[in-house]
């Protein structure tokens, strides 16, 4: 059986796209092959590991990677997880949209076949205590893990152009390549 291919895209490939990615290889990774990347790719956050530790998911293996990495692959679906805020301006969310979709991903990955955007908060950004950092990245985690399981449980074959999830660009949520 062909597994779809999906690319989970954020920032700086270190939480959000790295938590999806555990997530939708540990929940589904018998339909889909998952992948993560970054536009500006660091290293996966400690405590991304330790909150997906703690419901028994390991990424510590995981690396984040640059978008480039994926310029000559085929990707059934590119989803970004990124949202900008007042301290991080994204460069997918700020990119001019081309073909529908942002300009970044078309220009990098011109063989991503769907594109679908879902923000979530970046739990990086909170200052405070590491006990308010770690909730934040546990409540990351865990709205990650929701929409997952109402997205992904049945996507294979389902896209939509009339997606109910919360999006903060302004497009469409799914786009067939043209």
């Amino acid at each position: 059986m062909n597994r779809m291919k999906v690319l989970f895209l954020c920032e700086h490939n270190s939480a959000r796209s790295q938590m999806a990615e555990g997530l939708l290889r540990n929940l589904y990774g018998d339909k889909y092959e998952v992948f993560s990347a970054g536009s500006n790719p660091t290293k996966v956050h400690p405590l991304a590991i330790e909150v997906m530790a703690e419901i028994g998911i390991d990424i510590s293996k995981q690396v984040s990677k640059s978008i480039e990495e994926f310029r000559n692959k085929e990707i059934d679906l590119v989803v970004s997880v990124c949202r900008s805020s007042t301290k991080l301006t994204c460069s997918l969310c700020s990119s001019p949209i081309v073909m529908g979709r942002p300009e970044i991903i078309t220009t990098s990955i011109p063989g991503a076949k769907h594109y679908l955007h879902h923000g979530f908060d970046e739990p990086a950004e909170i200052e405070g205590s590491n006990d308010e950092k770690i909730a934040a990245f546990r409540r990351t985690r865990d709205e990650i893990k929701q929409w997952i399981f109402g997205k992904f449980a049945d996507l294979k074959g389902a896209y939509s152009d009339k997606d109910s999830t919360n999006h903060d660009l302004p497009r469409p949520s799914v786009h067939k390549k043209s």
